[in-house]
């Protein structure tokens, strides 16, 4: 059944306006009055229920569509554990495919950063466009993969003010990708730190600088490794969720 997010107060019995964007989802799959649709508000207000609604479409406009919400589903599938993904952008279209694959194996949100060996550099207007993109993806991929929380895609950070902003009183489940000898493997670092929260910190193309490693360092952040091959940027950070959303 197609599934839609949207971001409105979702009640049984409730008669609604989908949302502009999935409104064209609905149109370009020609679905008709009396077709049935799964929506979710993907947790992003205290309004949001969790779970998520069967619906069925009442009308058909040229641009809008309106349904009747029916029945709520209990129904969760999310990581045990919430991870929070902090990255160093990779340029070009691997922070798109970065994000999409991120939020099907169940980040929570996603901190892009600008780091010394950053390629891709975004201020301004061009930065904001891009943020307003990558939650796009973000949404589609939630939609398409069961989630029902879209992560949220945070503003473009420099690492050093993105650590600025940082609690420093509360360093626990603070991860970095690092290929420090001294680094533990994810699973050694998973068994020694039993959190229900994790930001993990992963570096641009060509990694993080010694500085920038220390500075993450000295705001808690703990070295972790995911053994002796050299991974793409996106590919580290993605290699991580996955052995956290199977390791809970």
């Amino acid at each position: 059944m197609p599934r839609f997010f949207c971001p409105a107060i979702l009640a049984t019995g409730a008669t609604l306006e989908l949302p502009a964007g999935a409104a064209r989802h609905v149109q370009v799959l020609r679905l008709q009055p009396g077709d049935s649709i799964t929506l979710f508000n993907g947790g992003w207000s205290e309004a949001a229920t969790g779970g998520e609604f069967d619906a069925t479409i009442t009308r058909m406009g040229r641009s809008d569509v309106e349904v009747l919400v029916g029945q709520h589903q209990a129904v969760e599938r999310e990581m045990a554990r919430r991870v929070h993904l902090a990255v160093g952008m990779p340029a070009n279209d691997r922070m798109d495919w970065l994000v999409e694959k991120a939020t099907e194996l169940g980040v929570v949100s996603i901190q892009p950063l600008m780091t010394e060996r950053s390629v891709l550099r975004l201020a301004g207007e061009r930065a904001e466009k891009k943020v307003s993109h990558w939650q796009s993806i973000a949404i589609a991929a939630c939609e398409q993969c069961g989630g029902n929380q879209v992560p949220r895609v945070r503003p473009v950070h420099s690492l050093a003010s993105w650590l600025a902003t940082l609690d420093k009183a509360e360093p626990a489940g603070r991860w970095l990708l690092s290929l420090r000898e001294t680094a533990l493997t994810l699973h050694q670092r998973m068994v020694q730190d039993e959190v229900a929260s994790v930001t993990f910190l992963s570096g641009p193309e060509g990694g993080f600088s010694s500085s920038e490693e220390n500075s993450a360092f000295a705001c808690g952040f703990a070295a972790t490794q995911l053994g002796a091959r050299v991974l793409r940027a996106e590919t580290a950070a993605l290699a991580a969720l996955a052995a956290l959303s199977v390791g809970g």
